[in-house]
């Protein structure tokens, strides 16, 4: 249990190392926060603070930087007290107003108007909660044996998944596979249309059957149940940042971050519930996230869960990114009711 010096130790360093970067010494602690305190007593406690793993140092010389265990102590105190709303936020959104916009496009500026104010990666997401109505399926031929189906469900959204058949494949094939679907399909839920073409499939054997066959178990796995569409922008921006000087970590962040599933996979790992959820380092149970810290706002509209979030770096400006979260929420939960 920390003693409230302690804690007032604790969030200074966050604080101070959020805004600089830099370790932090006592003698900077005693002469921004704590000026009633000497730095030989400031010293003391980052001391203990260390032993009890709330602070690291870097070499003997250097000041000390807060773990992840001192993050997650200053986002609680954040949490727990009154925000006050972004005063600038009305001209932020201006642009986005000024445009009528499908759900996906607001999706995607979003994610970059994000990124664009915050240097981390924006992230913007939407899952319904109902039965997934589609509007078409459609194939694009990649080579041979692979072509890229793309689903277009009702509200706009779009999801991607490469298919491998155990045979050649023609554009044509293609082409008249995706009529016959989309004969079923439109406007209706896709556990009618899977019905649907199961039954159509067992009673013919010719070689477009025998296509769909492959394409259809990957098309289910994408479209049973709930389906969530997630769209990231400026990934970027971190490239930059010292917080990312592992390569072969930002590797594969990245690679992470360009696969749809994955993308789905962790935002579900984030607790459900309304409002402002935030996930430091380790707390990630995904190995690649666990340098990064993810803040995620997200709220329900009529049968979805809108999600906007952000990923950067552990020394992150909590706040700012969590106000901001909060302010843009309903702009997209606006969007999605105005698109129906």
């Amino acid at each position: 249990m920390l003693t409230e010096r302690q804690l007032e130790v604790v969030l200074s360093v966050v604080y101070d190392y959020i805004a600089t970067g830099e370790p932090v010494g006592s003698r900077t602690v005693s002469r921004r926060y704590l000026t009633g305190k000497s730095a030989a007593t400031i010293r003391n406690e980052m001391s203990e603070l260390s032993d009890m793993g709330y602070l690291n140092q870097p070499h003997t010389s250097a000041g000390r930087i807060p773990t992840a265990k001192a993050y997650r102590l200053y986002v609680d105190a954040i949490l727990q007290r009154r925000r006050e709303p972004l005063a600038t936020l009305d001209a932020l959104l201006g642009d986005l107003r000024s445009r009528r916009q499908d759900v996906e496009t607001a999706l995607t500026m979003i994610s970059q108007l994000l990124s664009r104010l915050t240097r981390s990666i924006g992230l913007a997401g939407m899952e319904l909660m109902e039965e997934v109505l589609v509007q078409r399926i459609d194939f694009l031929p990649v080579d041979s044996c692979h072509a890229l189906a793309l689903m277009i469900l009702q509200g706009g959204l779009v999801h991607h998944r490469m298919i491998e058949f155990p045979f050649e494949i023609h554009s044509g094939d293609l082409e008249e596979l995706s009529a016959r679907i989309n004969l079923l399909a439109s406007g209706r839920a896709w556990n009618q249309v899977r019905r649907s073409l199961s039954a159509y499939l067992s009673g013919t054997l010719d070689h477009l059957s025998r296509i769909c066959l492959s394409a259809l178990d990957i098309i289910d796995a994408v479209l049973s149940g709930r389906s969530m569409k997630v769209i990231t922008g400026g990934t970027h921006h971190i490239l930059g940042l010292p917080d990312f000087q592992d390569i072969g970590k930002l590797q594969a962040l990245v690679a992470l971050l360009e696969e749809e599933t994955a993308l789905e996979n962790l935002v579900r790992s984030v607790p459900h519930e309304e409002g402002v959820s935030v996930v430091i380092g380790e707390e990630n149970p995904i190995e690649e996230m666990q340098d990064c810290s993810i803040v995620l706002s997200s709220g329900q509209t009529e049968g979805k869960r809108m999600v906007i979030g952000l990923i950067g770096p552990q020394r992150m400006d909590y706040e700012g990114a969590i106000v901001l979260l909060e302010g843009l929420l309903p702009y997209l939960t606006r969007v999605q009711d105005d698109d129906r």
